[in-house]
């Protein structure tokens, strides 16, 4: 099994710009994941699609897995962080992803201030607020739709050395039925 993140996209009929929000599911496969999604943004109402996505495997110097079983992870935790900024005479709002494994909320927020993004930015914040906010920091787990708490569990183990691979991130535009003909 795998952890996906994923950035969504869609536009309500009664807004004038595409909107997007992250998702994570957990699956064998991308297009086993269909169902989810359009249960997640239901006022997408089908339009929904896929803008970029990944497996999650690789966090700083961390290998991420999916267990079926309870795992020990210590107290380590799988956080994701959205950090966005501005630029100057630019509408338009810059939104960072991060994902990061710490001990806490507030050892997460350090990690992600120490990011290329955070430091060169002049005005970096999460959302509307100046600054890193608890409030937008979530563990990972907390984010996984109910399908898939208590099912699977996320474990987090360190590598000595840098033998991981970073994951790759696909981008593209994906509707529901490329992810569904993927199962086939």
């Amino acid at each position: 099994m795998n952890l996906f993140m994923l950035l969504l996209g869609c536009k309500p009929s009664s807004r004038h710009v595409e909107q997007h929000d992250i998702y994570f599911g957990i699956a064998e496969r991308l297009g086993e994941l269909v169902p989810s999604i359009e249960a997640y943004w239901p006022e997408a109402k089908g339009e929904i699609h896929v803008d970029a996505w990944r497996a999650v495997t690789k966090v700083g110097s961390y290998q991420i897995s999916i267990s079926e079983e309870p795992v020990n992870n210590g107290s380590l935790k799988l956080y994701f962080v959205n950090m966005g900024g501005y630029k100057p005479n630019d509408m338009e709002e810059y939104h960072y992803k991060e994902m990061v494994v710490a001990y806490n909320l507030e050892e997460a927020k350090e990690v992600a201030k120490e990011t290329v993004f955070f430091k060169h930015h002049i005005s970096p914040h999460i959302d509307d607020k100046y600054g890193i906010d608890v409030d937008d920091v979530y563990e990972i787990e907390e984010l996984l739709p109910a399908l898939f708490k208590g099912k699977y569990y996320v474990k987090i183990r360190e590598e000595q050395h840098d033998f991981l691979k970073e994951d790759d991130i696909t981008n593209g535009y994906f509707t529901m039925e490329i992810l569904r003909d993927q199962l086939e």
